[in-house]
């Protein structure tokens, strides 16, 4: 359970960095990105530039596939992970759902029940 739950985190992060820069075209902004073009950029009044930033490589997407790489990396040298990775998760998915709720937020929710899960069988087993 702990390995699928790896698994859903992670490629929802990579899918969610990959689409934006392909799908949603913000790799077409990377000259500016790298060429200072978005050190004087104010976030209230935000360039395409910095949108497709924010939307691709400053996103929640990198971050993501860090955790569920990591819940992988635990879960293959038996470590439990902890609860409070399933937890917070839960809060930010929770948020999601209620904010924007066309999202992917339900593979959250499975990755999440799975993480708990999880976590509470391996916690009896000890």
């Amino acid at each position: 359970m702990i390995k699928w739950a790896g698994w859903i985190i992670t490629l929802c992060g990579i899918a969610h960095t990959v689409g934006a820069l392909t799908v949603e075209k913000a790799a077409r902004h990377a000259g500016t990105w790298f060429s200072g073009g978005l050190w004087e950029e104010e976030l209230s009044e935000m360039s395409p530039a910095g949108s497709a930033y924010f939307l691709s490589l400053d996103s929640f997407g990198v971050p993501l596939t860090l955790v569920g790489l990591i819940v992988l990396w635990l879960e293959r040298r038996g470590i439990t992970p902890p609860m409070f990775i399933a937890w917070i998760l839960a809060v930010w998915t929770l948020f999601d759902a209620v904010i924007l709720p066309f999202t992917p937020w339900p593979l959250f929710v499975i990755a999440i029940v799975l993480l708990v899960l999880g976590t509470r069988r391996a916690g009896a087993a000890s």
